[in-house]
């Protein structure tokens, strides 16, 4: 197996070439975090057992532990964290490994291929796993044999079976470090880095019904070459890109677009400066979307951060001391529920040297409802609230003054409420119409694709009878061809037999001259 680029520490801290271990992080009786000088292990019953909101905490977990790594993959499907291939001491693996989050106990899955073409592509780094109904797709990566466009694989959970899924259209080049999002039903690839390491920053969108690729033309600015970004989706339309980095420098940046108008837009963001950073992870939960790890060339980032999507503001949930996994370049980072609560669950990375620990955060911020409208900028290019929707805030902010200034009248109140509250009921029906809208085109939609269905039948059909008319008319053109050979043929003998008959005639006609007496005898031989 070829050797790869080794990471570069991020905050590492080292004495006579030797890096110094992690502090073991553990929860205390008051719920707060810290660091335990004596380096003692943290028993943990399971994520239910953590008591604490918004700080990191590992978990003992049983099992035989994966190879340490970092750049690999993680998803959640069926209560269990599947984690795939990534980067240890510069070789690439193959492997998956899996952790039951009801037992906590690592195990590793046996894979097998369709071919023996599926086993070359296994090992690799830098790739994005997504979970699809019961299966897992890979997408793009750092591989052994690089290929020139970026391959889909597939892996089927019931049959532990590994396949490359056949795409339409114009695949994007191979790369790694890329971002890869789930939009709906498509899949929206970004930047990366590609062959010769060069930096991308180009938009690829793979229709997961058609399985076909689009390059769509943007509006506005995009964000610069980058990899090492993260990426989410905010309310199935809008994506956002955060940070990554180039081979000169790391970014703080926050970028949208989208989905719908194309149109890319940088928000103006508020509360606490991100650091730049490279190498981080992302999860989201409603409209929040959490930050971990990376870091820059001067250190690793050891906050936690939160975005809130619909107003961009970005805070801290908690910190981690320097070089605990968490913190970590390429670690991954995925979210689980249990009994309605959501954790974060972080595993691996590199940070001096790399890890296979797993940390949980239990998050405190719940889901937001589910329509949440994006306050209007100038900047951003995002849809503004509806006109009705403003004027039932209107009225609320209306009814917040009456009730803070003394002397009102309840019957103000209570006739400003009723206003509200039809003004929600018209909401309601908007939201409501806007639905049955929905239904019927996505049933128009089922109607055309079942014409469309009939109509490629009737056209397979139609080729398949052209096909044989085709081969009808060959036939008969062989036919006609032997034939205007034979009347050639005929025609040649014809020929000759007329020439054969004028001979005959020559000779006829000369015969019966020898058979007359000369001119002027009347002796006949036989008349004597």
């Amino acid at each position: 197996m070829a050797a790869v680029q080794g990471p570069v520490p991020i905050g590492s801290a080292s004495h006579n070439g030797i890096t110094s271990e992690e502090p073991k992080i553990i929860v205390a009786e008051n719920g707060e975090m810290a660091v335990d000088v004596q380096d003692k292990e943290v028993s943990m019953e399971g994520l239910c057992s953590i008591s604490a909101y918004d700080q990191w905490t590992p978990l003992s977990v049983s099992g035989q532990l994966p190879r340490p790594r970092y750049k690999h993959g993680a998803v959640v499907l069926q209560q269990k964290m599947y984690v795939f291939g990534g980067n240890h001491n510069g070789r690439y693996l193959g492997d998956i490994q899996v952790l039951d989050f009801k037992s906590l106990s690592w195990s590793k899955l046996e894979a097998k291929s369709e071919s023996a073409e599926a086993v070359s592509f296994a090992a690799c780094a830098g790739h994005s796993l997504i979970p699809w109904g019961n299966k897992i797709l890979c997408l793009a990566g750092h591989t052994r044999e690089p290929t020139e466009s970026l391959s889909v694989k597939e892996f089927d959970l019931q049959t532990s079976t590994w396949s490359t899924l056949r795409t339409y259209g114009s695949p994007p080049s191979s790369r790694g470090g890329q971002s890869v999002t789930l939009v709906g039903d498509t899949l929206v690839v970004f930047g990366g880095e590609g062959q010769g390491r060069s930096l991308l920053n180009d938009l690829h969108i793979l229709d997961l019904e058609t399985m076909t690729w689009d390059e769509f033309e943007t509006t506005g600015t995009p964000p610069s070459p980058r990899s090492e970004h993260a990426a989410a989706c905010f309310a199935e339309r809008y994506l956002l890109i955060f940070g990554g980095g180039s081979h000169s420098t790391c970014f703080s940046d926050l970028h949208i677009l989208d989905t719908q108008t194309m149109e890319w837009s940088r928000p103006q963001q508020q509360g606490v400066t991100p650091e730049p950073r490279a190498g981080h992870a992302g999860v989201t939960i409603g409209q929040y979307w959490f930050i971990t790890g990376g870091g820059n060339s001067r250190k690793g980032v050891s906050d936690t951060l939160v975005l809130n999507m619909s107003t961009y503001e970005w805070s801290v949930v908690t910190g981690l001391e320097a070089r605990a996994p968490p913190t970590s370049e390429g670690s991954s980072l995925v979210m689980h529920m249990i009994n309605g609560e959501n954790f974060l669950v972080s595993f691996g990375g590199y940070s001096g040297r790399y890890s296979n620990q797993v940390y949980a955060l239990k998050a405190s911020l719940k889901p937001s409802a589910p329509f949440q409208q994006i306050n209007e900028t100038e900047t951003n290019g995002i849809a503004p609230i509806s006109a009705a929707e403003n004027s039932s805030r209107k009225v609320i902010f209306e009814i917040e003054d009456l009730q803070d200034k003394p002397g009102n009248r309840a019957d103000t109140i209570k006739t400003s409420a009723q206003v509200v509250k039809g003004e929600r009921n018209q909401i309601e029906d908007r939201l409501n119409q806007e639905r049955l809208q929905s239904l019927r085109l996505k049933q128009e939609l089922a109607n055309v694709e079942n014409r469309n269905a009939e109509l490629t039948e009737e056209l397979d059909l139609v080729r398949d009878q052209l096909s044989v008319e085709h081969a009808r008319a060959s036939k008969l053109e062989v036919e006609v061809s032997e034939i205007q050979e034979r009347l050639q043929k005929m025609d040649a003998l014809e020929k000759e037999f007329e020439l054969l008959r004028g001979e005959t005639d020559s000779g006829s006609d000369e015969a019966a001259s020898s058979n007359q007496p000369p001119h002027g005898s009347r002796f006949w031989r036989w008349n004597g």
